[in-house]
This record gives structure tokens, C-alpha cells and sequence, in this order.
């Protein structure tokens, strides 16, 4: 596996990226056709280490390593230009067409002709498709209804430059290796837990960036994860999974020895109750939503819907268009995301970076400020009102970005303690007529519908549910139901916050791929929460036990 480019060879090649982009904007061009008016050129070298144990013993131990290209060509204008929208279709065409389609790879030597050349044919092949879309947009128009509010096709930015200095990526392989197999072999002793992972990951991508408007960038980040997981199964068959992830920037920032132990022993405990916890029947009812779980509550109902990309597309529901200067939210909530944020009370941030993937400084937005909407997460994509991008233009890899979260930052000026939290839960309950109230303090993630055909709804699969009696305030650990409701409704039924800020660090996937996030809220008091039966699964669990489970002694 080759190593990561020196100091000085990421300036030869971004040397070499820069005189490859101004000959093809000097001179590429069909006769009687429109040359480029944009080009830019990204380069992604990415590193990956990858752990996996199981059962006390190694079971994955792999490097990795790949360049890729991308590669944005444009013809027409800043007004209007070849960019596909959503309600086009570009893929059908009379004529045959090339077979040759150009690699999307780099290569790993540090060699600036070899590097030009693949970016010269990647380019001939994505001009010649610019044209095409081109035309065929200029055709549409001539069905289409003149709309003097049409925005351009994409924004124009100021040149950035910017060179980071080059990131260290160690990775103690000897150690993560014994502590995945300890880890994992803590699972032994526990053969209703049927199977469970231990798996550790490093990734390092850097990223070299050069416009036909001037933008040079190269830029470094490093991301470590650990992550302990299991599955069981419940007596009645439903199939109950548990984990816990540590994402750091840096291997000195990851956890040590103990605190991994403690979060697998705290994996088995959950699991094991959760086998002999109730299942309860669906519910619609008022609901606590510990910090985490509030999150992507958040994330799901408002973040998607706050992406402006989301405002223009045919295809989508438009949640929140024409809405700004509106009240969206309770007055005592306010919103906004901020990528330059690196932490927040010492907890590392997903979300960070200096540059998306368009070349843009990333920026602080005020999205929504005391319930009322006020702006986007912009791309280079305008949208009607909003015609600048504000760094939030993102992608994994070198898909094509758009507009995407990265810090989700929740603010509130009704706070209460947790304990008079779960009082207005109780009191909530009464007035309501309900036996009890839930209190939802994990939740494995969650996933919305954003499309105009569908419907506007989110989903969310909690983990742990505890049912709240109003008459003792007891906490009963039960399962078998998943979160569903309308974003509107769910977040304006919100009637109080708690003081704790918690962080919920994750990948989010959506068109342009998986990227980083981070979302930071409060605990919530929801007036109602619906949830309905999950999944339920009859599959028997394995017949035989576990290999490592205790067995009786032999008779003699």
C-alpha cells in the first residue's frame, strides 16, 4: 500500500491540477458550441484501517487506500447552465453515444503527468455530456413557463486558498488488536447474546482542490472510530440489537482500556434486560426524549427539510418554502448549524470541517431564531431568496454535493431540570387520561421521507424505552415499538426542554452519499408521541449454544 503524499508532492500536484483545469478552459471546445465557463478539479486520497473481532479473536485486519477524481464541468452561464435539476431526465438519447467511459481513479504514485491525464479524460468525457445536457435543458425551456423568479443555476463565490498543514495518522495496531480481542470476548460468557462485533476504524482523506475561478485548496482530516455492538433475540423471537460508538478525531483522543470494557459490559446489561422486558402496544401519548434521542428528532423532522436543495427540486415536498419570517417552532426554540464548531464541552464534533467539497469556507447560519424560519444550509445551488452558498455544500467521496447538515446545534430558553421534566411528564399524562408516559433515553438513529410523492413522515427506532407509572413515577424498561409521526406536528407538540445539552455523533445518508454529522440538544418534552409496533420477528434463536457457553460436566 503506498503511503500518503509528502508535504511537498501535494503541492506538485495541485500544481499539476491547476495547469491540467487552465488548458482545458483555455482550450477545450466543439465547433459552434459553447466552451466551459467553470471547471474545477478534486482529488480525495483516502487511508483506512479496519479491525474487526469477534468471539476473542480477530476476524478483519485490512488496509486501504485509493484516489479518486471529480471532476465539474459546466457550459453556460452562472444564470443558467448545463446542471441537471431533479425534474429533468438526461439519461435517454437517440443517438449511440460512447462506450468508453473514463476511470474516476488516480493514481497513487505521486506523478503529476499521470495525474493530468487522467483528469484530461475524465474532463473530455464530462464536457462532451455538458454540452448535451445543455441543449437539451434550452430545449425543456421551450415547454416550459417562463419564471421571472427562476434563480441561477449556481452562485458565484470568491477564490479561497488554503493549505493545511499536514495531519498526523497513527494507528497503535497492536493495541487495538488486543483490546478488540478482549473486548469481544467479554460476549463469551453471555450465549444469549448469539453474536457481536468489536470493530475499530481509522480514516484519513486528503483532499486537494483547484477552480477555474481561482479557488486552491488542500486540506487534511482524520476520523477514529470504535464500535461495540451485539444482537438477541427475545423469547417471543423479536430481534433486539444494542451498541455504542466513540468517534475522535485524533487515536490520542480515542477512549481508553476501561471505558471500552465498561461500554461492552454496558451493551451486555441492556441486551440482557431488554430479553426480559415487556413489549407494550403501540402509543400515542406525551414523551420524554433524552438529549441524544432529541437529536435526531431534530435532525430527521427539521434538518432534511432546512436543506435548500430540498426547496427547489419538483420532486420534493417543499416542507418549509415560503416560510421564512414564519413561526415553524415553539418561540422558545431556536436552531442553527455551524461546521466550524470543533467541540462543545470538550466532546469532539462530527460535523467540523473548514471547506466542503465546493471550495467554500464552512459558515455558521441562524436557520431558526425563536421558533421563526430564517435561512438555509445553501450549497452552490440557489434557491428563490437565497442566492449565495453558506459552505454546506457536501458529498461523500466525490459524488456530486449538495446542500447537507453538518453541527446541528439546538438552543432553548425553556429549561427545567430533569426531574421536574419528568413531573410534567406525569402531570401531561393525567391530564391526558394516560396510565403512563414514555421516557426514550437511547435511540439507534432514524430516517425521513423529504419527496413530494410519499409521505412528509420521519421514523426513529428507539433503544431504550422506559414506561413512566403516574401514579408512582416507577420506570419500567419495556420494548418492541419504533417512533412515527408528521414533522410539523411532532416538533410543535414540544413543551419544555431540559438543561443537559447532549451530542449525537453519526454518518447521515441521503443523495450525495454518507458524510459526517453531529447534532447537539436538549432532553424534550413532546405533548404526544406516536409509536407503533416494531418489526416482529418468530425466528428461533440457534438451536445449539455457543461453543464458548458453559457447559455441565460430563458424567464420569
Amino acid at each position: 500500500m503506498g503511503a500518503a503524499p509528502a508535504p511537498d508532492a501535494r503541492s506538485q500536484l495541485l500544481e499539476a491540477m491547476a495547469t491540467e483545469l487552465t488548458r482545458n478552459q483555455q482550450q477545450l471546445k466543439v465547433s459552434g458550441h459553447e466552451a466551459p465557463y467553470f471547471l474545477s478539479y478534486l482529488v480525495k486520497d483516502y487511508q483506512s484501517r479496519l479491525l474487526v473481532a469477534r468471539y476473542g479473536a480477530v476476524f478483519q485486519d485490512d488496509d486501504y487506500r485509493e484516489r479518486k477524481l471529480g471532476v465539474d464541468v459546466r457550459v453556460g452561464s452562472y444564470d443558467f447552465d448545463s446542471s441537471v435539476a431533479d425534474s429533468l431526465d438526461f439519461g435517454f438519447s437517440t443517438s449511440k453515444g460512447s462506450s468508453f467511459t473514463a476511470r474516476k481513479e488516480g493514481p497513487l504514485d505521486d506523478s503529476p503527468l499521470a495525474l493530468r491525464t487522467a483528469l484530461w479524460l475524465v474532463t473530455d468525457e464530462k464536457y462532451k455530456a455538458a454540452l448535451f445536457q445543455f441543449l437539451k435543458k434550452k430545449g425543456e425551456d421551450v415547454y416550459a413557463v417562463e419564471d421571472p423568479k427562476r434563480p441561477p443555476s449556481f452562485s458565484k463565490e470568491a477564490p479561497a486558498t488554503w493549505v493545511q498543514p499536514p495531519v498526523a495518522f497513527p494507528f497503535d495496531r497492536e493495541r487495538w488488536r488486543k483490546l478488540a480481542r478482549e473486548v469481544s470476548a467479554r460476549f463469551n460468557a453471555h450465549p444469549e447474546l448469539f453474536d457481536s462485533e468489536v470493530r475499530i476504524t481509522a480514516d484519513k482523506a486528503t483532499r486537494l482542490f483547484v477552480s477555474s475561478e481561482g479557488t486552491r485548496l488542500i486540506t487534511e482530516e482524520t476520523l477514529y472510530g470504535l464500535h461495540v455492538s451485539a444482537v438477541t433475540r427475545a423469547p417471543d423471537g423479536q430481534m433486539l440489537d444494542d451498541s455504542r460508538s466513540f468517534y475522535l478525531p485524533t487515536e490520542a483522543g480515542m477512549p481508553d482500556d476501561a471505558k471500552v470494557h465498561a461500554a461492552a459490559q454496558k451493551v451486555i446489561d441492556e441486551l440482557l434486560a431488554l430479553r426480559q422486558a415487556p413489549a407494550i402496544v403501540p402509543y400515542a401519548g406525551p414523551a420524554i426524549l433524552a438529549p441524544e434521542a432529541a437529536g435526531v428528532l431534530f435532525h430527521e423532522t427539521l434538518g432534511h427539510r432546512l436543506e435548500a436543495d430540498r426547496q427547489d427540486g419538483d420532486n420534493d415536498g417543499k416542507t418549509f418554502k415560503g416560510q421564512e419570517g414564519k413561526q415553524i417552532l415553539p418561540t422558545f426554540l431556536s436552531l442553527r448549524d455551524d461546521p466550524s464548531k470543533r467541540d462543545i464541552n470538550g466532546e469532539p464534533l462530527n460535523g467540523y470541517y473548514l471547506y466542503d467539497e465546493e471550495g467554500v469556507k464552512g459558515q455558521a447560519v441562524s436557520l431558526v431564531e425563536k421558533g421563526v424560519l430564517k435561512g438555509y444550509l445553501m450549497s452552490r445551488h440557489p434557491v428563490e431568496g437565497f442566492t449565495q452558498s453558506n459552505g454546506h455544500g457536501r458529498g461523500q467521496g466525490t459524488l456530486q454535493p449538495v446542500a447537507r447538515m453538518a453541527n446541528l446545534l439546538v438552543e432553548s430558553s425553556k429549561q427545567v431540570s430533569d426531574v421536574e421534566l419528568k413531573k410534567r411528564l406525569i402531570a401531561e399524562a393525567k391530564r391526558q387520561g394516560k396510565p403512563y408516559g414514555l421516557i426514550i433515553r437511547d435511540i439507534t438513529g432514524g430516517n425521513t421521507n423529504t419527496s413530494s410523492f410519499g409521505y412528509q413522515a420521519f421514523k426513529g427506532v428507539p433503544r431504550m424505552v422506559y414506561r413512566v407509572d403516574v401514579k408512582t413515577g416507577e420506570e419500567t424498561l419495556v420494548r418492541g415499538v419504533e417512533i412515527v409521526g408528521t414533522p410539523l406536528s411532532s416538533v410543535n407538540r414540544i413543551l419544555a426542554t431540559g438543561q443537559r445539552l447532549g451530542v449525537f455523533n453519526g454518518f447521515c445518508g441521503a443523495e450525495s452519499g454518507n458524510v459526517p454529522v453531529s447534532t447537539v440538544a436538549p432532553a424534550v418534552l413532546l405533548q404526544e408521541l406516536e409509536l407503533q409496533r416494531a418489526m416482529e420477528g418468530k425466528d428461533r434463536p440457534p438451536l445449539l449454544p455457543s461453543p464458548a457457553a458453559p457447559t455441565a460436566t460430563p458424567p464420569s
